[in-house]
């Protein structure tokens, strides 16, 4: 069994901070990670560090934002609207909608921009899968952000979404099931990952689906069907011809559609580093200690040098 980490492992050295924010008008909860040794009144780079789709700050976010504070940063995993802690009181829940969560990390940023603890000039974007594409959209043009790094990104365009969901029948088929449940008067909820329901979102995928790794009592394991529309149209890739910032991106020919991360990186030049690792799948990347380690010692290397 290759060695796994686990969020809490750094509390000895790490302190986390319970934290809240707004976007639109309603309440975020984040965790702030911060090392336990810092100057007493200096100011750190900051951080915000987003995860995979449907997932919460518990897992993949808040274990890189917990390695991250163990390298000298301050670093902010958080709910999106409608998910986990940030889901209480909102009315909108379990939507997967690119638009929606870049709004969040654009407030997210300015939270970190008023964070005493956080140099406000030196403030980073860290996207995982699904959300590196919110995340650089949040980020190009973002005058607030000096730096990027996305690692084991998921990054689509529509013929990458026809690839991967069916052609273009399958991908019909989701678009209708997405406006259905849109139109309905109450909402459509589907679990997100599973290992005997077969119309899970994530039909016996690993890491969700695992009690001792991503199905973590935080987890809220729903989808919203009316996700399906805003997330196929939206185009991760096309949001390289925005980014303005030094942009480093960790893969792997292993890892979910390299496709589309080669092609971001074609689009951004001279201005993207990348970084490709042999024989990481997508999953290793959420929480295997040896391409996190790796891929962090990069990301860390990356944010200095660039801010």
């Amino acid at each position: 069994m290759p060695e796994r980490k686990k969020l809490g492992n750094n509390l000895d050295k790490v302190e986390v901070r319970p934290v809240e924010f707004e976007c639109h008008g309603e309440v975020l909860h984040g965790d702030l990670y911060l090392p336990k040794k810092r100057p007493p009144h200096g100011k750190l780079p900051g951080v915000v560090v987003t995860g995979a789709w449907t997932s919460v700050k518990e897992q993949m976010a808040g274990l890189y934002a917990s390695e991250l504070a163990m390298r000298g940063f301050v670093a902010l995993a958080f709910d999106f609207r409608g998910w986990g802690l940030s889901a209480h009181d909102g009315k909108t829940k379990y939507l997967e909608d690119p638009t929606r969560k870049t709004d969040d990390i654009r407030a997210a940023i300015d939270f970190m921009g008023r964070c005493p603890d956080v140099d406000p000039d030196r403030i980073c974007g860290l996207g995982i899968c699904a959300s590196a594409g919110y995340m650089s959209a949040a980020t190009g043009g973002n005058r607030h952000v000096h730096s990027l790094a996305l690692v084991g990104p998921w990054l689509h365009n529509s013929e990458i979404v026809s690839e991967v969901y069916g052609g273009a029948e399958g991908v019909a088929e989701l678009m209708k099931l997405g406006r259905d449940a849109l139109t309905h008067e109450e909402p459509r909820y589907i679990v997100a990952a599973s290992k005997v329901d077969d119309t899970a979102l994530m039909f016996d995928v690993e890491y969700y689906t695992e009690e001792d790794r991503g199905l973590i009592p935080e987890f809220d394991n729903k989808f919203n069907l009316a996700s399906w529309e805003a997330w196929l149209t939206f185009d991760g890739v096309h949001t390289a011809d925005k980014q303005n910032q030094p942009t480093l991106i960790v893969h792997s020919e292993a890892a979910a559609i390299p496709k589309g991360a080669k092609e971001f990186a074609r689009r951004m030049g001279d201005r993207a580093t990348t970084l490709w690792f042999e024989d990481v799948s997508q999953f290793d990347f959420y929480d295997k200690a040896q391409p996190i380690d790796r891929a962090l010692e990069a990301v860390a290397e990356h944010f200095l040098s660039t801010l």
